[in-house]
């Protein structure tokens, strides 16, 4: 009898009607994508097994499938003091520090602010389970170059108008800011040595419950665990307006992390944002705001992502700003059917500095319910080479966006790229 022929375990075969469905739908995010104005690229699904294994990635780095150098003898093999020192390369575990990469490598030749979609498949060297993987496909959007909100609010603006074109009703986003974390820390008196696993705990809430958290924050020698944990306790009414009331009562209400969070709530009227003081997201590289995707049927995140300002310089030698956004394909698939929507008309809104960012957000939302695709472009000295470049990346239009414009007083000029 044949021995049953299956592919690896946590990796899958897909038929071709099942292939189908889910081009649709990643043709649906990607469509959504393009129509805030991001535009997509490609990265090699390996890199240098250095910098997967640079402190960046938390527990995905030892997660993270190695490839061994070529040309290992029996000496080497028998000599290594660890795995690692036989892996020159490695296969990618998530898409964000394969951006970095591909922005230090190409800066030269890209815009000042990039809007990057990043849809391909990551690999995790996971216990497979039912919902979890060793091969799965990520949907990203990042932001690099922009140092203000707007870019969360950019891409929570466009996650959210995705799950909505994908009809998966029901979404809020829980926010929280790595530095209110950090301070939360500070005024309870953790010591540096115990943050990072701390905020590992903190992680757990929603497995471990709260006394849970407080037990475990105790075995580790946090005296004040009992009283630091009483911000998590619950609320009587857990609506957005009382997560956002706990905001605002707190010692950390004046400070600049709680101002950027206010001022994406404020920008963001129309999406559910809920104000989660226990978020914290294991990546190592997270520096500010971060995010997650909750829906009440399901006990798990739908996606997440969050501002990683300094991993780029790790690469480059020179701090950039960044922030992105990541859906987790495989637990949406099985919620949704689409059918394939054609390509909106390409825009660009040129804006003044003065213009707030939720007045120019309002605008570009008008145009895109219309079916136009809209991107944001930060209005230079050398307005030249942003309009050529926005040519060169086919769009078709442009409007000069002030303070106090609206959709009838714009004045659409045609692009088109020089020669």
């Amino acid at each position: 009898m044949a021995s049953p022929v299956t592919p690896p375990r946590g990796m899958r075969d897909f038929l071709p009607a099942e292939k189908a469905r889910r081009e649709r739908v990643l043709a649906r995010i990607r469509s959504v994508y393009r129509s805030h104005g991001f535009d997509e690229i490609e990265t090699p699904v390996m890199e240098d097994s250095s910098r997967l294994h640079a402190g960046l990635g938390g527990d995905n780095e030892k997660l993270a499938f190695a490839v061994m150098k070529r040309g290992l003898d029996l000496e080497a093999l028998r000599t290594a003091e660890s795995p690692l020192e036989l892996a020159d390369l490695g296969l990618r575990f998530d898409l964000t520090v394969p951006l970095a990469r591909f922005y230090a490598s190409n800066r030269g030749q890209l815009p000042s602010v990039v809007r990057a979609i990043q849809v391909a498949p990551v690999w995790r060297a996971e216990r497979p389970q039912k919902g979890r993987y060793r091969q799965f496909v990520q949907c990203d959007i990042d932001i690099i170059g922009e140092p203000g909100v707007l870019a969360e609010i950019e891409l929570i603006q466009a996650t959210t108008a995705a799950l909505d074109a994908l009809g998966v009703p029901g979404c809020s986003i829980r926010l929280n800011d790595r530095r209110l974390l950090t301070a939360w820390l500070e005024a309870h008196g953790v010591p540096e040595a115990l943050r990072s696993a701390a905020l590992i705990t903190l992680d757990k809430l929603d497995k471990i419950g709260l006394e849970g958290v407080v037990t475990e924050l105790e075995s580790l020698g946090v005296t004040s665990a009992r009283a630091m944990t009483a911000w998590l306790e619950p609320l009587d009414d857990d609506g957005p307006s009382a997560s956002w009331a706990r905001l605002a009562e707190s010692p950390f209400a004046d400070s600049e992390a709680a101002r950027d969070l206010l001022s994406i709530r404020d920008a963001l009227p129309s999406v559910p944002l809920v104000f989660d003081p226990s978020l914290v997201r294991g990546m190592g590289y997270y520096t500010g705001a971060i995010f997650e995707v909750a829906h009440p049927e399901l006990g798990y995140s739908l996606g997440g992502g969050g501002r990683y300002d300094g991993m780029i310089g790790r690469f480059l030698g020179t701090e950039v700003p960044a922030c992105g956004f990541s859906l987790g394909f495989e637990r949406l698939i099985d919620l949704v059917h689409l059918n394939d929507d054609a390509e909106p008309v390409a825009s660009a809104l040129v804006y003044d500095a003065q213009i707030s960012p939720a007045e120019l957000v309002a605008l570009q939302q008008s145009l895109i319910a219309d079916g136009a695709r809209v991107r944001l472009a930060r209005r230079p000295k050398n307005l030249k080479s942003t309009l050529d470049q926005l040519a060169a990346e086919g769009f078709g239009r442009f409007a000069i966006v002030s303070p106090g414009s609206t959709r009838e007083s714009l004045e659409w000029r045609e692009l088109a790229p020089s020669d």
